[in-house]
């Protein structure tokens, strides 16, 4: 499936043609000014220190909701959707529109869903398995537990949106993608038959193949990251955590199957460029795990790797 966000017309940007290319001189492209799909904005002053980054760059945006405390209401969805536009203020602000998300729990009420849809303020909902990545202790534990809110989100058309790793620490950390899908993803699937999913950030070539094989309910998001790197650069030249992400980068035979799905033409593949930023120190155990990738890394990551020539 296409992403379960409807496009909407946006302000388109021009490019001029100038002396020395194939195109006549004045003549003008129009590219629409593209969405991020996944994007981590976080709050306070990191916010402040990267909003713009992805505002100059894009129309709309989907913000995930594992700030500290967690977004599980519509009333906390809507202050941080105020906050992030009062970041940009008005020299930035572009006309970005923020897509706001909850934060599933087991304890959450399905009608602040319903509700949060009703008023305009919940694009979707991000299923979080506790403990898998940066501020999702709060997240789900037992699937059967949050099965009214499935239930809800299917019967009103929400998306899901979910992090697709077990959390099980006798499941190798490369394989907790691949375990996932068959413990937990499948499953889901085929009990909420009209529930949209979108299997985020996926990394691996089982990941890959579900989704084409899978059918319109479902779609995935890729991230640059793992269209560039594999996990021998994790090592390369000595210990790497810059490159340290969750989900972990896999083998190279992961990443080139990631580019042939993003290169296939599938709409059921799109962009995330995710970017989630952590303070500018040196990462001390136990580290985070976000790779920030600002408009210009993420055009010389995305040029070679989208390339069916590229490396």
């Amino acid at each position: 499936m296409a992403h379960p966000v409807p496009a909407q017309p946006t302000r388109a940007n021009s490019v001029d043609f100038g002396p020395g290319t194939s195109a006549s001189p004045g003549q003008q492209l129009h590219l629409r000014r593209p969405d991020d799909w996944h994007v981590h904005l976080r709050d306070g002053a990191m916010l402040q220190a990267v909003v713009a980054a992805t505002a100059r760059q894009f129309a709309r945006a989907i913000v995930m909701p594992n700030l500290t405390p967690p977004v599980t209401t519509v009333a906390a969805a809507a202050a941080y959707r105020q906050r992030i536009l009062a970041a940009l203020g008005p020299e930035t602000d572009q006309g970005f529109d923020p897509l706001m998300t909850a934060y599933l729990s087991e304890t959450l009420d399905p009608d602040e869903l319903v509700r949060g849809q009703a008023e305009g303020v919940f694009t979707a909902a991000k299923l979080y398995p506790a403990g898998a990545t940066t501020n999702s202790a709060a997240g789900v534990r037992d699937l059967a537990a949050i099965g009214p809110v499935l239930e809800t989100m299917e019967r009103i058309g929400l998306p899901l949106l979910v992090h697709g790793e077990v959390t099980d620490p006798e499941v190798d950390i490369f394989d907790r993608e691949a375990v996932f899908i068959e413990r937990h993803l499948q499953p889901l699937l085929a009990r909420y038959p009209g529930l949209k999913v979108v299997f985020e950030h996926i990394t691996t070539a089982e990941a890959a193949a579900f989704v084409a094989e899978t059918g319109p309910q479902l779609a995935a998001t890729i991230t640059p990251h793992h269209l560039h790197i594999n996990r021998n650069s994790l090592f390369a030249g000595g210990l790497r955590p810059d490159f340290y992400c969750l989900p972990i980068a896999k083998r190279e035979r992961h990443r080139l199957a990631l580019r042939r799905a993003a290169t296939s033409g599938t709409p059921a593949f799109f962009l995330a460029p995710i970017q989630p930023p952590i303070a500018a120190r040196p990462r001390k155990p136990p580290a985070a795990a976000p790779v920030f990738t600002t408009p210009p890394s993420r055009s010389k990551v995305m040029r070679p790797c989208l390339s069916k020539r590229g490396p």
